[in-house]
């Protein structure tokens, strides 16, 4: 982890073994559905309508979706991408029973060649932890598409503020999360997120639930 960009590092550094620990609980459980008001089985259902038998997920957390969604296989290939090694390894003793493989890397610079190809990548609250602007960060999306196989899907959700609508307790906790780094995501809206997906790839779906983007896109947009 100390050899990735030193910007990049607040958005992911936070989760240590304390924090995971509890992150079930206070994140998806009381977050999403008091604070973000969009409840943890609407990003189950978004992972059970999307992933493949061959599954890319970046920024893994604890592994909470890849346990709860239904691979369409019993035997699915799985592998997890983050560079936080607590995470990982929160995440792959999760999903022991489908022998994910790991990759330690930064999704915001050019990922390992040798890491293959596949059916679906996840990107499930991943977004609105990157620094920078959406078009800057949007590069997560560049890094991807050579690894997509063909017919492949890129999903995911983000914590939106720009042209979300949210209660005084959501804007409270953006704000503390933004000015500590945890959050990156004072500029995102809905129509940047879908402008920056729709100039890579020709089909793409979003549906806002509270202040929660769901996304998908198929079909790069070959340069």
């Amino acid at each position: 982890m100390d050899s990735f960009p030193d910007a990049h590092k607040p958005g992911y550094a936070v989760y240590s073994r304390t924090s995971l620990a509890i992150y079930d609980a206070l994140v998806l459980g009381l977050s999403n559905r008091w604070i973000w008001r969009c409840p943890s089985s609407h990003l189950v259902a978004l992972y059970d309508q999307h992933v493949s038998a061959n599954h890319l997920d970046i920024g893994v957390g604890t592994g909470y979706f890849l346990d709860k969604t239904r691979f369409p296989v019993a035997d699915p290939s799985v592998t997890l991408l983050d560079p936080n090694r607590e995470c990982l390894d929160k995440a792959a003793a999760r999903i022991a029973r489908l022998n994910p493989v790991t990759v330690q890397a930064d999704a915001l610079v050019p990922w390992p060649k040798d890491i293959g190809s596949f059916k679906t990548i996840g990107l499930n609250y991943v977004l609105h932890c990157l620094p920078g602007t959406m078009t800057e960060k949007a590069v997560i999306f560049d890094h991807a598409v050579p690894h997509l196989e063909e017919g492949a899907t890129v999903f995911g959700s983000t914590i939106l503020q720009g042209d979300a609508p949210r209660s005084g307790a959501a804007r409270k906790l953006m704000q503390i999360y933004n000015r500590k780094g945890v959050f990156s995501n004072e500029a995102d809206t809905q129509d940047t997120l879908r402008a920056e997906l729709e100039k890579r790839f020709a089909e793409v779906t979003i549906e806002r639930i509270g202040c929660v983007a769901l996304f998908s896109a198929r079909k790069p947009r070959l340069a």
